[in-house]
C-alpha cells in the first residue's frame, strides 16, 4: 500500500454518533451463541475490535423473534431474558475499550431453514410466499403477520437502545426478510406492500417511522441494502439511478440515518458510465451518509476460503483514492476484521508485514 490511509482515521459524525474514525466491522454471522444466548466468549470476540481501532462495530445479526427469524442454529437474538443480559455485556465491554457499536437486526425470512431451528412446523415469512415447480412451501405474508413483523423489529430496536447500543442497523439485504419486499422478482403483492417502489419499500419505512417514533430523533438508524441477492448475484433491484432513487427516497423520508449499501467488490460501478459504486450512488442521490462494503483489504472472494483458496492482503489504494474524493463517508470490513482484531491499529501504524492471509484454517482459529 503507497496510498497515505489518513482518510481513513478522520472523525466522522453519523447523527448523534462521533466516531473516531471511518472503519466499521461488518456484520458476520459466526453461531457462537448457544441457545441464542451471546456468552462471554462473544463479548470477548467484539470487545477485541474494539481494543484493534474500529471506529463502529456492527453486530453479527439478531434476531427479532424466536420462531420465524432465523433457521441458522446457535444465532443470537434480542427477545429472551438471557441474551439481553448477555448483550448487555457486549456492550459493556465495547463502551469499556472506547469502542461504539450497533446491532444488526436480521430477519432470515424466505431464507430461513425450519429443518434446522427449533420450530420447523412454522412456516417462513416472506412478501410473496415461496413456490417450487411442484408445490407451495409458503404462503405471502398475511396483513395479521406483516404488523407482528414490524413491531417486533420495532421493539427489538428499542431493546437494543436500552441496552445501550449506539445505533441499530436493518438488515434489508440478499434476499432476507425485508429485502424480499424490496425485490420485484420476489414481490409479486399486488396490495399497498407490492407494486412500485412505493408500494415494496412500505414494509421497511413502516419499520423505519415507528422506530423512529419511539427511539428519538438523534438515535442512529442504518438499513443495509443489496443490489444482488443470494439466488442471483447479477441481479440489480435498481436498474437506472431513476430508480434507485425512487427506493431510496421513501427510507429517508420515513427516518433513516445512513445506507450500508452492500456489493461483493467496492470498486466495481453500479451503473454504465459513472464509475460510482453502489454507495456513491446512494449518497450523490440522498446526501444521507453511505458505508461502503466489499473485499476490503483481502483479495478473493469469501466462498473461494472454501475450495481451498487463500486470500492475501490487498491494497487499500483504490479504497482511499475513492475516499479522499468523498464518493462515501464510511467503509466495512469483513473477513480482514474477522481474521484479525488488530487490522485497523496496523493499518494506521502502518504494520504491512504483519498483515494475515484469510482461509478455511484461519476460519477455524477466529478469535
Amino acid at each position: 500500500m503507497s496510498a497515505n490511509p489518513d482518510v481513513l482515521f478522520q472523525p466522522f459524525e453519523l447523527a448523534s454518533l462521533s466516531l473516531p474514525n471511518r472503519i466499521v466491522m461488518a456484520p458476520m454471522t459466526r453461531s457462537f451463541s448457544p441457545g441464542h444466548v451471546p456468552g462471554e466468549d462473544v463479548a470477548g470476540y467484539y470487545r477485541r475490535r474494539a481494543e484493534g481501532g474500529v471506529g463502529l462495530i456492527l453486530t453479527e445479526g439478531v434476531s427479532p423473534n424466536t420462531t420465524t427469524a432465523t433457521g441458522t442454529p446457535n444465532v443470537p437474538n434480542i427477545v429472551t431474558d438471557e441474551a439481553k443480559a448477555g448483550w448487555a455485556r457486549v456492550v459493556e465491554g465495547v463502551h469499556e475499550a472506547g469502542g461504539k457499536i450497533g446491532m444488526q437486526l436480521w430477519h432470515e425470512g424466505p431464507f430461513r431453514n425450519p429443518s434446522k431451528s427449533e420450530h420447523p412446523d412454522v412456516p417462513s415469512w416472506s412478501a410473496s410466499g415461496f413456490k417450487t415447480p411442484d408445490k407451495v412451501l409458503w404462503e405471502p405474508m398475511t396483513d395479521a403477520e406483516i404488523e407482528t413483523a414490524i413491531t417486533e423489529f420495532v421493539d427489538a430496536a428499542v431493546a437494543a437502545k436500552q441496552l445501550g447500543f449506539d445505533c441499530v442497523e436493518f438488515h434489508g439485504a440478499h434476499s432476507y426478510l425485508i429485502d424480499s419486499f424490496f425485490w420485484a422478482e420476489n414481490n409479486l403483492r399486488e396490495d399497498k406492500w407490492g407494486g412500485d417502489w412505493k408500494g415494496r419499500t412500505q414494509f421497511a419505512c413502516e419499520i423505519t417511522r415507528r422506530a423512529r417514533s419511539v427511539v428519538g430523533a438523534e438515535f442512529p438508524l442504518i438499513i443495509r441494502l443489496s443490489q444482488w441477492k443470494q439466488q442471483d448475484y447479477a441481479a440489480m433491484a435498481a436498474k437506472t439511478p431513476e430508480e434507485l432513487e425512487a427506493w431510496l427516497t421513501p427510507l429517508v423520508d420515513a427516518g433513516i440515518d445512513a445506507f450500508h449499501c452492500s456489493q461483493r467488490r467496492f470498486w466495481e460501478p453500479t451503473f454504465d458510465g459513472s464509475n460510482l459504486n453502489f454507495a456513491g450512488w446512494a449518497k450523490k442521490l440522498t446526501g444521507k451518509p453511505a458505508i461502503s462494503v466489499g473485499s476490503v483489504g483481502l483479495s478473493g472472494e469469501f466462498t473461494a476460503a472454501f475450495t481451498g483458496e487463500s486470500s492475501k492482503p490487498a491494497s487499500l489504494d483504490n479504497l482511499i483514492e475513492r475516499m479522499e474524493r468523498n464518493e462515501f463517508d464510511l467503509i466495512a470490513v469483513g473477513r480482514a476484521l474477522l481474521r484479525d482484531p488488530q487490522w485497523v491499529n496496523k493499518i494506521r501504524e502502518s504494520r504491512h508485514d504483519e498483515l494475515m492471509d484469510f482461509s478455511v484454517e484461519a476460519l477455524q482459529s477466529l478469535s
